[in-house]
This record gives structure tokens, C-alpha cells and sequence, in this order.
């Protein structure tokens, strides 16, 4: 493959119209490769049947489509598919199918590695290594798709970003992708079935809301105490819990979409009723809800979840204050496929 080569997806719809003009061809072939792309989800040339031979020879000459392969794929015994991503540089990054009865969720990455060091997260144990293009993203999303159809004979329902990385440290990409992803253009999903999920970083969070986005917002809190938040996220130290309640609260004032925050209660940690008071206050700035998250040991004594009658009093608490709360039980821990677990271990 020659380095000269620019990957063909970097380019906008109208540049693609401009590089057929250029050529002495017709614009609109601009719109057939592009619906090539990002409808069809094309990764070689020759599979763009409505184009001449000539033509697609001549984008090959110029072009390349750096895509994804799926180098591996695990399964679980709850059904749960782990694809081992290859990227066009030979990184590798993990995405997965989680299943149930009435839907199929896509749980993407958005990062090699991680740009952040919340201890209890095998993926944030990997240096970050770079961001994800937007054509990375959308490639897993198209790649689980397939999955679906294939095992489940139904289409992808929903994506969440709660793969690998922090997705508003790679902001630009990840509204690309969810762009493409959206767009009658793409694969025409709903934003109402993205779910975007941060640690918390409260100058992007506005941004998000300055940009209008349309997908929801689910924040990794995990303790409403500024000091036990930070020994389980050290990163908290710059991004604190009085900025990101500022952020959320202004997400809330433009957009009026609620807010989820997903939360692991640890045993010795945050399992003390401070903590759960901590919460309930802190549920009470914005409209929100409550997913408790089982936790799922990454082989580090420090942090063991909690047991059922801390669960139980979280649970009591946030219902006497009228707060939403359920309990997601994790799917894919057999295959190391579950929440904080995506670490490339092949």
C-alpha cells in the first residue's frame, strides 16, 4: 500500500464531487463512492458494482480505505460477542455485542488504550496509544451489525460508547462517526439510541451541549465524594465534582435531556452510608438516574464489589428520594467482555 495514498473516507461528500470533476468525470460519481462508503459500508473498490472498471482502477490508484478487520471473535455463554478490531496500522482494539431478548447493543471504542487512570479499569491500564478515526468507529458499529443479522436476525438497536477510551478526549472523531452513523447517508440511526459515556470532563460536556447533540450523556461517577472519587479516578484531581456538577447542570439547561450515572459499589470503599447520602445529594442537581454497575475484577485485590446489603441500601435510598435506580448485571465477564474488562489481553 503506498503511503502517498490518502485514505479515501477522510474526504467529505462535495471533495469527492470536486475530485470527479477534476478528473473530467461526472460530480455525481462522487455521490455513488460516498454511498459506497458510508451506506454500504464498502471496504475495496471492486465492490462498487455501478462504477466502471475503469473508474474504480483510477480510485484505486489515487485512494485507499483503511477499514477494520475483525481478527478475533469470543463468544459467551450469555450470548455476548468480543470482536478482537485489527486497525489499518496493526493496533488493536475490542468492541462488543451485548444481546438480550428485545435488543442488540453495540459497546464501541473510541481510543487505543486510554487517555485517563480510573484504577479499576483494565483498559486504563494501556498507555493510550492514539484516538480512533471517525471511519474506525463507524467500521465497529457496521461490524457488530453484521453480527447481529448474522446470530440474533435482527439489525444493530443501540450504540454505547463504553468501550475502550475516553470518547470527549477524542471529541472531534466521535461526533464525526456518530454523524455518519446518524445520517440517512450512514446507517441512518436514531441519536436516541446512543448513549456517549465519560469519566467526566466538564469543559466538553458543555461542549457538547454549545454543539446540540442529540444522543444521551451517561457520566462514570462512581462516588459523589470529591476525595473518594479521586483515589478511584486520581484524574478527579483536575476535573472535580463541583465543575462537572456545574457542566451537567448546563448540559441540562440547553438540552433538557436527563442524565444517567453509572456506578460500582466496592466494598470498603464506597459502601459507607456518607456515600450514599453523597449520591443522593448529588442526584438531586439535575433530572437523572441511577445504574448500579456488578463490578468485575480485573485481578487487583484493592477493589471487590460490594456486598448485596450495600447494594440493597443504595437501592433504598435512592427510591425514598425518588430517584430512578436499576441494577445492570454485567454480560461477557467469561470472555473478559464486561464493563472496565477490555484490555487486549491476545
Amino acid at each position: 500500500m503506498s503511503s502517498e495514498k490518502k485514505d479515501i473516507r477522510a474526504l467529505s461528500k462535495e471533495e469527492l464531487r470536486d475530485f470527479f470533476e477534476s478528473i473530467g468525470d461526472k460530480p455525481f460519481r462522487g455521490n455513488q463512492v460516498y454511498e459506497w462508503l458510508w451506506n454500504k459500508g464498502a471496504h475495496v473498490f471492486d465492490d462498487m458494482t455501478n462504477i466502471s472498471i475503469e473508474t474504480r482502477n483510477h480510485l484505486k490508484n489515487n485512494f485507499e480505505i483503511n477499514h477494520i478487520e475483525v481478527d478475533s471473535i469470543q463468544k459467551s455463554n450469555d450470548g455476548t460477542i468480543k470482536n478482537g478490531v485489527k486497525l489499518h496500522d496493526g493496533l488493536i482494539v475490542e468492541s462488543v455485542l451485548i444481546p438480550t431478548k428485545k435488543r442488540t447493543t453495540a459497546c464501541v471504542s473510541s481510543q487505543v488504550g486510554c487517555s485517563l487512570d480510573c484504577k479499576f479499569c483494565a483498559t486504563a491500564r494501556l498507555k493510550r496509544m492514539r484516538n480512533l478515526n471517525p471511519d474506525e468507529i463507524f467500521d465497529q458499529v457496521m461490524a457488530i451489525d453484521k453480527e447481529s443479522k448474522l446470530y440474533y436476525k435482527r439489525p444493530l438497536s443501540n450504540i454505547v460508547f463504553m468501550g475502550m477510551g475516553e470518547p470527549l478526549m477524542n471529541y472531534k472523531n466521535v461526533l464525526a462517526a456518530i454523524d455518519k452513523i446518524t445520517s440517512e447517508e450512514g446507517l441512518g440511526m436514531s441519536s436516541k439510541r446512543i448513549t456517549l459515556s465519560t469519566s467526566g470532563v466538564p469543559k466538553m460536556i458543555k461542549k457538547l451541549a454549545d454543539d446540540g447533540v442529540k444522543f444521551n450523556l451517561a457520566v462514570s461517577l462512581h462516588s459523589a465524594i470529591q476525595e473518594t472519587r479521586e483515589q478511584i479516578m486520581p484524574f478527579a484531581k483536575s476535573f472535580t465534582l463541583s465543575d462537572l456538577q456545574e457542566s451537567l447542570e448546563y448540559w441540562y439547561a440547553i438540552t433538557k435531556r436527563k442524565i444517567t450515572y453509572e456506578y460500582i459499589v466496592w466494598n470498603d470503599i464506597n459502601d459507607k452510608q456518607e456515600d450514599v447520602d453523597a449520591l443522593v445529594q448529588f442526584c438531586k442537581y439535575v433530572p437523572c438516574k441511577v445504574n448500579l454497575i456488578e463490578y468485575n475484577p480485573i485481578d487487583d485485590g484493592m477493589f471487590q464489589y460490594a456486598d448485596n446489603e450495600a447494594i440493597e441500601n443504595y437501592i433504598y435510598y435512592l427510591e425514598k428520594n425518588r430517584i430512578p435506580v436499576t441494577v445492570r448485571r454485567s454480560r461477557g465477564k467469561d470472555i473478559d467482555a464486561a464493563c472496565g474488562q477490555l484490555a487486549n489481553k491476545q
